[in-house]
């Protein structure tokens, strides 16, 4: 959704606000409400941003010589015996940055990104209307490109560019005194034309290539001067990932179309009673999403005799027959979904006697949702939620209120005895600064307010699958199969069962409590503190074991989790006209969070106690004690087995908690804090003078862990982010990051605190475990956005029939405080990955 099109938006969270949402509404409500025309003149509004964009922070990466002494040292170090990969005279002769083709140092990552990308983005709307019918239109335009590189050889751009236009239409019309129909029409459309693979997926290409084995590609010489190809580099049999000609070889089309369409029907009730309304609304949602691939398969060339002396070398095709020089042609994925939402209300606001203040609400809600390409009979069925709620509310003098709200949600997910929940929520509020009593106070505290709210909510978003009460059957399952007949020659598959059917499986309900005290001071400050506590039941958990006389082939889920959540929100808001020139702005926000379970289905662990999830937070994560590095093969003789595989002098050693002389999963304890941050926090100001404004935001997070992934970073060895990879036949091969280069165990410098464990070429188990090695703070600040505004005297623009003219400039993500300096500490484990964007925007605000 456009920000220009945002009229308001809020965060509903406690049990009274969530309660009218249905199954929904569990984890909270975002609700968004768009623009809307009002009586007067046509009003047209602006915007046009240009902007340029760049990684917060690139990681850095070994120089191609250490990268070869390291991958050497990393064979000779586990097997002093085995053939290394580099020769010295490679070695030696390898100069970084030279551009030799025959002593190679390939920087991927300059080879194919450039150092920014330049966006626009344009936003025009108009507003206006009469007594009858009021409007609101918008148009939406984004141009996004990459920082791809493009080869001029070929006839098109395999750089990212993405057009984006986004349309809404909001009418108002009054049919009838007491009648008003709303129709809004909205749709985006994204027409992309780009890389075959994503600009992220291009980044871990770089990240996974060898730096010295060859070129990105050759150029043409006098023996190949009528190759019309570009000749791509690669090594031994082309097996070699060379992520430019992954980039280079073809492009992807995609069109993708969002259309949502509203109608709301809103009448007054009065003739019956006063304070009487009723309402109902249909929308419906249609995406639609398909792209096309056409590409070439590279030829891909490798080194063969070089003289040294002249600089002459020779190059050879690896597979003449593997590649081509027209393009293919792919159909790729195509998509359709549609939804229906339905909503009916009956409401009604009342006051008596100027003091009695009487609302209530009924609603019936009904989701519908139909995936056109579903893949499977239970897929292709239509989703459906249906939901009745309803709210009262009664006010005394606007001193004293009470509210009740229930919800009855239906899921199409549980069994019909379960099918239907019942979740009562309430409310009371007292505005103490309205009492006589406070009067004195009114010129220090001019609000205070005390409000609390408990309720009951229900969440269907539970388990895998669709249909929990039915059970998943596979009747044609080639691994259950059998062989059987004269010389074998006659197969059946087998069936196999995935799921049992489960009738008593129900919502997750959650018990929801918030207290909050409203304060505000000098008609400046507003400050809102809010202590919340949240119950979880019925959590939906795999049982940790079933006797084998059960004959299960799955182990079934039941209802039986629980977990305690709790926690403080403050927000404090200042707002101070100084004079008729200047104004001061000011925000902040702090929310603590944390949980913890109550109820965990494992195993009885009588010795082993650290190894229970109970009473720990829901994203703690367990793991092994990292003492140090061993220090010699004596020291690796002397202590506890080590379960992970082989490991020597140089690799982590991890504490045998329960002292049984193993290391073994019994021995993984709570390390860290909780994955998800237990502290979020943001503050900033906005500061006015004249035409002139400037405002900044910073925000951060604490009590956090992550940990660095030891497989996606480990050097000289494969690593896959998909099956597809993996299946693939490339060899990928993960770069040598410099701060590892420059902190590991050698023996040479046995420094038992080193950053990385002892070299290796292949995986090592061992140090890949999830311990306290490999552990980091994920506290950080970050000076999120600043801007600096210029608003055009009215003198300058008012001639040329404009309302108010802003220009700006702004920054997004321009600075972070951390401890941890590898990679921007927001991409957590694993730096290897396209980096966040830091964005310089400057814009312009006109009103007509």
């Amino acid at each position: 959704m456009n920000p220009d099109d945002i009229a308001t938006f809020s965060i509903m969270k406690d049990a009274t606000a969530t309660a009218l949402y249905g199954a929904r509404g569990a984890n909270g409500v975002i609700l968004v409400t768009t623009k809307e025309g009002k009586q007067g003149e046509a009003r047209i509004s602006l915007r046009a941003e240009g902007s340029m964009s760049m990684p917060t922070r690139n990681i850095e990466l070994a120089d191609p010589v250490t990268y070869m002494k390291l991958n050497n040292e990393a064979i000779l170090t586990r097997d002093p015996l085995a053939p290394v990969l580099y020769s010295d005279d490679k070695i030696n002769s390898t100069i970084p940055g030279s551009g030799s083709l025959i002593f190679p140092s390939t920087d991927w990552r300059s080879e194919m990104f450039k150092e920014q990308a330049f966006n626009q983005r344009v936003n025009l709307n108009v507003s206006g209307g009469g007594k009858i019918a009021r409007y609101y239109v918008a148009g939406n335009f984004n141009q996004d490109n990459g920082v791809l590189k493009v080869d001029k050889r070929n006839n098109f751009n395999n750089n990212i560019n993405l057009k984006t236009y986004s349309l809404r239409s909001n009418v108002n019309v009054n049919v009838f005194p007491t009648t008003e129909m709303i129709i809004r029409l909205s749709g985006v459309f994204d027409d992309y034309k780009g890389p075959i693979y994503s600009g992220g997926g291009f980044y871990t290409r770089v990240m996974r290539a060898n730096p010295v084995l060859f070129p990105a590609y050759y150029p043409i010489d006098e023996d190949h001067q009528y190759v019309k190809h570009i000749m791509f580099g690669n090594f031994d049999d082309g097996r070699y990932l060379n992520p430019y000609a992954d980039m280079v070889k073809g492009y992807k089309d995609y069109s993708r179309s969002n259309v949502n369409a509203q109608i709301e029907l809103k009448q007054d009730l009065k003739f019956l009673t006063p304070g009487l309304r009723a309402r109902a609304r249909f929308n419906t949602t249609r995406e639609s999403y398909f792209d096309v691939v056409r590409q070439y398969n590279p030829f891909y060339y490798q080194l063969g005799g070089y003289n040294t002396r002249d600089n002459t070398y020779q190059v050879n095709v690896i597979d003449p027959d593997g590649g081509t020089e027209y393009l293919d042609y792919n159909e790729g994925q195509r998509r359709i979904n549609s939804s229906v939402y339905v909503e009916t209300a009956l409401e009604y606001n009342r006051t008596f006697q100027q003091k009695h203040n009487l609302s209530g609400m009924l609603i019936y809600i009904m989701r519908e949702a139909l995936t056109g390409n579903a893949g499977s009979l239970q897929a292709s069925l239509p989703y459906r939620n249906l939901g009745f709620s309803g709210r009262t509310t009664y006010g005394f003098k606007n001193k004293y209120y009470a509210e009740f709200n229930f919800g009855y949600n239906g899921s199409e997910r549980f069994y019909k005895d379960q099918r239907w929940g019942f979740f009562p929520s309430a409310g009371l509020a007292w505005s103490v600064s309205n009492e006589a009593f406070w009067e004195p106070f009114k010129n220090t505290v001019n609000h205070f307010k005390v409000r609390g709210t408990y309720g009951l909510v229900g969440n269907d978003a539970i388990g895998s699958g669709r249909f929990l009460y039915l059970s998943e059957v596979n009747m044609a399952d080639p691994g259950r199969g059998s062989v059987f007949g004269r010389e074998n020659g006659y197969s059946r598959d087998g069936i196999s069962i995935s799921r049992y059917s489960d009738n008593a499986i129900t919502w997750e309900t959650a018990q929801k409590m918030n207290v909050a005290l409203e304060i505000g001071l000098f008609r400046k400050i507003d400050i809102i503190a809010e202590y919340f506590r949240e119950h979880r039941y019925n959590i939906l958990q795999t049982r940790a074991s079933t006797p084998a006389s059960m004959g299960l082939w799955v182990t079934p889920a039941a209802n039986i989790g629980e977990a305690m959540g709790h926690g403080v929100d403050i927000s404090l808001d200042y707002n101070h006209t100084i004079n008729n020139d200047m104004w001061l702005q000011a925000r902040g926000n702090f929310t603590y969070a944390t949980s913890e379970f109550r109820v965990y289905e494992e195993y009885d662990y009588a010795n082993e106690w650290w190894k229970s999830r109970v009473g720990y937070p829901i994203s703690q994560t367990w793991g092994y004690i990292a003492e140090h590095l061993f220090a010699d093969d004596a020291e690796v003789a002397s202590s506890p087995v080590q379960n992970f595989g082989t490991y020597m002098a140089g690799d982590i050693k991890y504490r045998d908690v329960n002292n049984d002389g193993r290391i073994t999963e019994l021995d993984m304890v709570p390390i860290g804090y909780p994955t998800t941050p237990e502290i979020v926090y943001g503050f900033g100001f906005s500061y006015g003078f004249k035409s002139l404004d400037f405002s900044a935001f910073l925000q951060g997070a604490g009590r956090e862990s992550f940990w660095v992934d030891p497989d996606a970073t480990a050097p000289f060895v494969p690593y896959y982010y998909s099956d597809e990879e993996r299946n693939s036949g490339t060899r990928y091969t993960n770069q040598l990051l410099k701060a590892y280069a420059d902190s590991y165990w050698s023996e040479d410098n046995r420094n038992l605190y080193a950053m990385w464990p002892r070299l290796s070429s292949t995986v090592n188990n061992n140090n890949t475990q999830t311990s306290t090695w490999f552990m980091r703070n994920g506290a950080f600040l970050r000076l999120k956005q600043v801007e600096l505004g210029f608003t055009l005297p009215k003198r300058w623009i008012s001639k040329r029939g404009m309302s108010n003219a802003r220009i700006y400039v702004n920054g997004t993500n321009l600075l972070t405080w951390s401890k941890f300096k590898l990679w921007d500490i927001e991409m957590a484990g694993n730096g290897l990955q396209y980096p966040i964007q830091k964005v310089y925007n400057i814009g312009l605000n006109v009103s007509l």
